[in-house]
C-alpha cells in the first residue's frame, strides 16, 4: 500500500471535505487526518487540474500512483 502524506491547514481540510462530500472517496479520522482514496477520486474527477484537491492544495505535487493521499 502506498500513501502520500501531505501537510495542509485545518481550513484546507474542511474545504476538501466540503467540496468532495463523498464517504466512498474521503474519510476524516478521529485524529483529524483526511484520507482520500486516490483511484476513487480520479474516477469521480477525471479532469484532475479542475478537481477540488488540485484547486485547494495548489502547490503540492500529488502522486496519482499512491493508493491514498493523507492530508494532515
Amino acid at each position: 500500500m502506498s500513501i502520500q502524506d501531505i501537510a495542509v491547514s485545518n481550513g484546507q481540510k474542511k474545504s476538501l471535505l466540503k467540496a468532495i462530500n463523498d464517504d466512498s472517496i474521503a474519510l476524516q479520522e478521529d485524529e483529524g487526518d483526511l484520507i482520500i482514496n486516490t483511484q476513487a477520486y480520479i474516477a469521480k474527477y477525471p479532469k484532475l487540474a479542475e478537481s477540488p484537491v488540485y484547486q485547494i492544495v495548489e502547490n503540492e505535487t500529488l502522486d496519482i500512483d499512491a493508493e491514498y493521499w493523507v492530508f494532515s
